[in-house]
């Protein structure tokens, strides 16, 4: 069970997910613009789809840090 998080610790978290939904967007944009490009560079698209993914989870994973837990 998770330990409630302080309202500092909310805070921070709530402006971090901000900041990497912000990176995952501009991401998503980035990749769109290469694979619409003929001499696309292959490796650079799959670093770039790899990030993407790793902010998902870490997204996932802070989003789901700052809901409370329901006592059963």
């Amino acid at each position: 069970m998770q330990q409630p998080l302080d309202p500092a610790e909310r805070s921070r978290l709530a402006r971090r997910l901000v900041e990497l939904r912000g990176e995952h967007r501009e991401l998503d944009a980035a990749i769109e613009r290469l694979q619409v490009e003929i001499a696309a560079d292959d490796l650079a698209l799959k670093r770039l789809k790899k990030r993407k993914l790793q902010l998902k989870d870490c997204i996932g994973r802070m989003e789901s840090a700052l809901i409370p837990d329901e006592p059963a």
